[in-house]
This record gives structure tokens, C-alpha cells and sequence, in this order.
């Protein structure tokens, strides 16, 4: 699906509504195939392509860290664009917690609606801000609905996933988008380690319960 809109690329398109129906069977994961045994994935309906993109981030993100703990680091933030994992405290700011921005998504890239306080924590955020393609005044963002191959329908602009492993915000981010703001919170409230920020297309800010008394 996202080969067929290419939404974040220069080539992106609104596709002809055949060319959607075509490709929809082919966005089902009973036909992903994964054989621990021999590390491989097997791809079973011909044309399915998988695109890693979040995931390899929040991997390799763990994977950095890990490195960096290995060889005696104790201090340090790693950002991959969306994605920030800290380790420790920032010692540039007398080992307090470092102060992440969460971006305003109604405005340019370095807008900050807000600040949280991150140690040892994973800070993943998800937004429809963008990543986008406007046409003939409608706009469409690059988070698929999977039962209709069109953008998903969602009052959100953004959502951040706080939790110790990065892979899990890309995860919880993918997941989670889309739905309605009560049902995410309520899922949210149910995991352990799991903390979300919620921000709507009107700039309003909702979060989960571990976060109450934290933003800034």
C-alpha cells in the first residue's frame, strides 16, 4: 500500500481505486510466514512487499543503546528522527532528566507543544503532520487503513508512546493510530511500562495516567 500512494516520497500519487483493490488482499499478515528456527520470513501471495521502516528504526535504536551500555556508556540520547531513546541522565544539565520536546504538529519542525522528562526511556511519536499529500484541497497522510487502503480516519495529529524499549513505541504507535482517544488511553492503562501523549488536530493534549503530573 505504501508503494502504491508513495505519500512521502517526490513521486507520491492519489492512485485509481482499482489499483487499491488490487493490493488490499495483499495487506494480511496470516500470510507472513516466520521460521525462528532459520531466522527467514516467507512472503506466501506474490506481490507482497514488507516495509520495515518504523520497526528497523526502534530496533536499531535498542541495538545502539545496547552498544553504548556494553562499553561503559552512562549517559547519552540517540535520535533517529521521531524515535529517542535516552540512556541516563543529560550530565550537560547536572544529571537531570533529559527534557524531551514533543513537536507542535500545527507548526514547523522544532515547535515544541510540550516537555516531558525522559530517563532510560524510549520516546516514540507518530503524527499525520508531515507526511502528506494534497490534492485538489484534500489532504492524505501516510498511516493506511488496512481494510480500506485509504488513509485512516483519525480526530488525532500525533501520538507518542513513552516505554524502555524503542521497538515497543513503533509498535504501540502503529498500532494505536487510527483508533479513538478513549480506547487508546484505555489500552494504554493496561500495559505495563507503557505511557502515551494524545494530540488532536485542534492543538488539544491528552495523556495517560502515569503522565500527569510530569508534562511541562
Amino acid at each position: 500500500m505504501i508503494q502504491t500512494w508513495r505519500i512521502g516520497f517526490s513521486d507520491a500519487r492519489l492512485p485509481e481505486l482499482n489499483e487499491i483493490e488490487v493490493v488490499l488482499p495483499l495487506v494480511d499478515p496470516h500470510f507472513i510466514k516466520l521460521d525462528p528456527a532459520s531466522s527467514t520470513i516467507f512472503l506466501e501471495k506474490k506481490g507482497m512487499k514488507l516495509d520495515l521502516g518504523c520497526l528497523a528504526k526502534g530496533y536499531s535504536a535498542d541495538k545502539v543503546a545496547q552498544y553504548l551500555k556494553a562499553h561503559g556508556v552512562t549517559s547519552a540520547l540517540i535520535n533517529l528522527g521521531g524515535n529517542i531513546l535516552t540512556i541516563g541522565n543529560n550530565q550537560a544539565k547536572e544529571g537531570k532528566a533529559w527534557q524531551i520536546g514533543i513537536q507542535d504538529p500545527r507548526n514547523p519542525r522544532g515547535n515544541h507543544l510540550l516537555t516531558i522528562p525522559a530517563s532510560n526511556k524510549s520516546v516514540v511519536t507518530s503524527g499525520i503532520y508531515e507526511r502528506h499529500l494534497t490534492i485538489d484541497g484534500k489532504d492524505y497522510h501516510h498511516i493506511f487503513d488496512s481494510e480500506t487502503g485509504f488513509p485512516v480516519e483519525t480526530e488525532l495529529a500525533s501520538l507518542t508512546i513513552i516505554s524502555d524499549k524503542s521497538v515497543d513505541g513503533e509498535i504501540w504507535t502503529t498500532r494505536l493510530f487510527g483508533e479513538r482517544s478513549a480506547s487508546i488511553l484505555w489500552q494504554v492503562e493496561s500495559l505495563d511500562g507503557i505511557e502515551a501523549i494524545l494530540i488532536d488536530k485542534e492543538g488539544r493534549i491528552a495523556c495517560s495516567s502515569g503522565l500527569q503530573n510530569c508534562i511541562m
